[in-house]
């Protein structure tokens, strides 16, 4: 199953408390739970002003059906191919 990731504009992102986390991720996770299986969120990544997101799912359009019935930014969803890390320079 392919995996993205999306980034999520949201001014001041690096300032929401615990709490509002807390409340978009129960959003997020019950309207994951609607849509079945196919699609999971996996991490994200919260910076100064953006949400970066990783999901497994069949297809971006899953992802925006997401952000859109959750009211959710997805300024930009990229199919990841591969990952890479530094242990990747040991094989070379």
């Amino acid at each position: 199953m392919p995996k993205y990731i999306i980034e999520r504009s949201i001014p001041g992102a690096g300032k929401l408390t615990e709490r509002d986390l807390a409340s978009v991720s129960q959003k997020s996770c019950g309207i994951l739970r609607s849509m079945g299986p196919q699609i999971q969120w996996v991490k994200s990544y919260v910076t100064d002003d953006k949400l970066y997101c990783i999901y497994i799912a069949p297809d971006e359009a899953s992802i925006r059906e997401h952000a859109r019935s959750g009211d959710f930014p997805a300024d930009k969803v990229s199919r990841i191919h591969r990952m890479i890390d530094p242990t990747c320079a040991e094989s070379a």
